[in-house]
């Protein structure tokens, strides 16, 4: 499968009054297209800011795109467009569902309205027929009577008719790449899996490709392909849903999934948590961001960055428990004990 979008050796950065926070520092993946990819990890640790990299939306000041970065849409780094270009990019090539659908809709305007403003921006059509674009969009999402939807304004929708919504407007300018920003966030879990399913059902039958940024694992089993686990502004590792769930490499990811509560506990055992906390963006170690939270620590790792060992079929973890002159090469995470 093609290629169509790669993200190269990105760095971002916040200028704040205590010193610069370093959110991103070389993350790099890529999307085929019609695939999902998910990006997981601990909040703070430059999922948001990545997405936000790709949809042009990093302010500058306070953000700051490292020069060297790339963002390669279809062969061109789009971090290099004009602002006219943007205008163009975001909506019709790529949208984003954001968090919070209460907070990104517009209170003082109608459903309808801030459907058929994306699709007016991109297409030259006349009101009558943005109208009644929107409608279907809206049925494509299913909300039941979607033509009385359209008059109301978003404190008349429940959170999970809202998001629907979030997702009808960033689908309206026909988008090639869709990034979901924590989708189902505050949302009860039967509302979740319906948001899911309805993602997978639009890709199935729009052919959309999904960019997933999420810390739920339980949303990630169900939609991705593949899985970039991310940790302190760098990857960790990636591979396929497959590979991060029953073929780990890292210990961070080993952690995490641990940490995710299980049907199998039993009855008043102890949730298994990841002691510490994650490093000062500030100041970040020179080492592997997880080594003072890890159990296989060894000395190299506090003090150099370790490289990317790569596994079957795409399979890299960054990590240096795969050096040849390591004792733990061998190690076997679906059966260490927590």
């Amino acid at each position: 499968m093609k290629k169509i979008l790669e993200i190269q050796d990105l760095r971002v950065s916040y200028h704040t009054y205590a010193g610069e926070v370093q959110s991103v520092r070389g993350v790099s993946f890529s999307i085929e297209k019609g695939e999902t990819l998910a990006i997981v990890g601990e909040s703070g640790c430059g999922k948001s800011v990545t997405a936000k990299t790709i949809m042009g939306l990093v302010m500058t000041p306070p953000g700051e795109i490292k020069e060297g970065s790339q963002v390669i849409y279809r062969d061109k780094n789009i971090l290099e467009q004009s602002e006219k270009e943007w205008e163009k990019y975001r909506g019709a090539k790529c949208s984003m569902i954001f968090q919070d659908a209460l907070t990104a809709l517009n209170p003082t305007m109608n459903i309808g309205k801030q459907i058929m403003e994306n699709i007016t921006n991109h297409y030259n059509v006349s009101k009558k027929d943005a109208k009644e674009q929107a409608e279907k969009m809206l049925e494509l999402v299913g909300i039941p009577d979607p033509a009385l939807c359209l008059k109301k304004y978003p404190h008349e929708l429940s959170g999970g008719m809202r998001q629907r919504v979030m997702i009808a407007i960033a689908l309206s300018g026909k988008p090639e790449v869709l990034i979901a920003d924590e989708p189902t966030t505050a949302l009860d879990v039967t509302i979740q899996a319906q948001i899911i399913d309805l993602m997978k059902d639009i890709q199935k039958k729009l052919g959309t490709t999904i960019l997933l940024i999420t810390h739920d694992l339980g949303v990630v089993a169900n939609i991705a392909d593949r899985i970039v686990v991310m940790y302190s502004g760098k990857v960790m590792e990636k591979g396929t849903c497959e590979e991060i769930f029953f073929g780990h490499r890292h210990p961070y990811t080993w952690a995490l999934l641990n940490a995710a509560p299980s049907l199998e506990l039993e009855r008043k055992q102890q949730l298994f948590s990841i002691e510490g906390t994650p490093p000062d963006l500030i100041h970040p170690p020179k080492g592997c961001p997880f080594a003072e939270r890890c159990k296989y620590c060894m000395s190299i790792c506090t003090e150099v960055e370790p490289p990317e060992y790569a596994f079957e079929d795409g399979h890299k973890a960054c990590c240096w428990l795969y050096h040849p002159q390591s004792e733990y090469r061998e190690i076997d995470f679906s059966k260490e004990e927590l």
